[in-house]
């Protein structure tokens, strides 16, 4: 058993007390767990096959039209937000280093998908750190500042390319490290039993996660729901996330599973597209190998598309410590055979991944981020 997953006959012997939970909770308290369960349903019919997840390849370079194909071989832009009509695009920009970092060309294609079939697009992040402001030479700071926050945020915007990109298409860009906050509560939680949220992931109706293909010292893997965790507001949580991951290991968190599937459960998580034009193996997300992927993979429900993604990078899905706690919840699916892969194959691009080489918080949160400013 992969040392990542010391904890999970823990987290299994869980799952009666989580069923029986559910049967017994009532009124508000269910809501945030039937609003996920319908977010991982939305998949559609597929033949025999419950869930569905396209693999589009990105030719000549053309990463729009690999966009369009892998959103068309799940039914089309019309199916994907059926009846949603607000949508927050939410690309993984852990920093302002376009290497490791989820590329606009990914997220324009989206969000000109989205407003041509005449959808309100925002697109929103609460990055980890820059450089000169919870950033000094190298280090990263944990901080709840405000205005170090701001700064931070609108300097990785830039950076990024993501300012002008947003000017281009004439949408919002939300920083979700502050402005209007408010409380949602976790019923069955495993690390907060209440989670402070940016507003805006109240008010749209369809959140779609956008992470660049990458492996991780901490969760093996950094996908879809992982990239969710850029959600938690610095300004409540502080940056780098290190005070969530802090809660999080003190309640035994496996790899950062507990944190990521809290947040996965309160938000209107409907959508997956996969960045695999450039991938990283080795010590992701921000310390490894580039590997150039060219492919783009997309999906409805968030763990299935995850799971395929994470079998193209070549890892065993008992390796994901994420996935096992997803699946004894009930998200599913719980294996790949129950999984319609649409477009290529994944045998067809698979490439077996250098592994990271796993650390526990434990083993660096009194050497990596612990310092305050």
């Amino acid at each position: 058993m992969p040392e990542n997953l010391k904890f999970m006959e823990k987290i299994r012997s869980r799952k009666n007390f989580i069923e029986l939970s559910l049967k017994a909770t009532a009124g508000v308290a269910v809501a945030p767990l039937a609003l996920q369960s319908v977010a991982c349903s939305l998949t559609g019919p597929s033949s025999e096959k419950k869930y569905t997840v396209s693999i589009a390849r990105i030719k000549n370079g053309n990463i729009g039209y690999a966009v369009e194909e892998a959103i068309d071989l799940l039914g089309g832009i019309g199916s994907v937000a059926n009846g949603k009509e607000r949508i927050m695009l939410k690309p993984n920009l852990v920093a302002e280093s376009p290497v490791f970092t989820t590329k606009p060309e990914i997220t324009r294609a989206l969000a000109q998908l989205m407003i041509n079939s005449g959808k309100e697009v925002l697109i929103g992040e609460g990055s980890a750190s820059g450089e000169g402001f919870n950033r000094k030479q190298g280090v990263d700071y944990r901080t709840t500042n405000r205005e170090i926050l701001d700064g931070m945020q609108q300097f990785v915007f830039d950076e990024l390319g993501y300012t002008e990109l947003a000017e281009a298409l004439g949408i919002p860009l939300i920083n979700l490290h502050s402005g209007e906050m408010v409380d949602v509560a976790v019923p069955n939680a495993f690390a907060f039993d209440r989670i402070t949220l940016h507003q805006s992931l109240q008010d749209i109706d369809l959140l779609c996660s956008v992470p660049m293909m990458k492996t991780h010292v901490l969760a093996t893997v950094t996908l879809g729901m992982k990239n969710l965790i850029g959600l938690y507001p610095g300004t409540a949580y502080c940056s780098v996330r290190a005070c969530v991951h802090d809660q999080a290991t003190d309640r035994e968190s496996p790899g950062v599973a507990f944190e990521t599937i809290d947040m996965v459960r309160v938000n209107k998580l409907g959508l997956v597209v996969v960045d695999g034009s450039m991938a990283m193996e080795g010590d992701g997300p921000s310390a490894g190998t580039l590997v150039p992927m060219n492919v783009i993979i997309a999906g409805t429900n968030p763990l299935a598309t995850d799971m395929v993604a994470a079998s193209v990078m070549g890892f065993e899905m008992d390796e994901i410590p994420t996935f096992a706690l997803a699946s004894d919840i009930g998200m599913g699916p719980t294996s790949l055979s129950e999984i319609e892969v649409r477009g290529t194959g994944i045998k067809d691009v698979r490439r077996n991944f250098s592994k990271p080489n796993i650390l526990a918080w434990n083993q660096i949160r009194d050497s990596w981020g612990s310092q305050v400013l």
